[in-house]
């Protein structure tokens, strides 16, 4: 995953301000229009972009034939920039 990113770990990934996103993608069935299916996919993405889910969006639309209804997207930074702080100090008490 952090590797297609261009990140050697997931937490140089958060750093740079990716985060966990959901999409849940609704679709059509082609023989049966009038039934919808779920496709869940998880990845790091950049919000509010989101240039990975227009990648893969883009690639449904190409080679998948089930049109898409809707796709509902939740996204969470991992680590904020509050939350990471550096050392002050550092010792042994005992």
């Amino acid at each position: 995953m952090n590797r297609e990113l261009g990140f050697e770990t997931d937490f140089a990934a958060q750093l740079a301000g990716y985060g966990l996103t959901t999409a849940n993608i609704l679709y059509r069935l082609p023989d049966h229009p009038t039934l919808i299916q779920s496709f869940i996919w998880q990845f790091y993405d950049h919000a509010p972009e989101y240039p990975r889910l227009a990648e893969f969006i883009d690639f449904w639309k190409r080679e998948i034939e089930g049109p898409i209804h809707k796709v509902e997207v939740a996204h969470k930074r991992l680590i904020s920039p509050a939350e990471v702080r550096s050392i002050q100090f550092e010792g042994r008490l005992h």
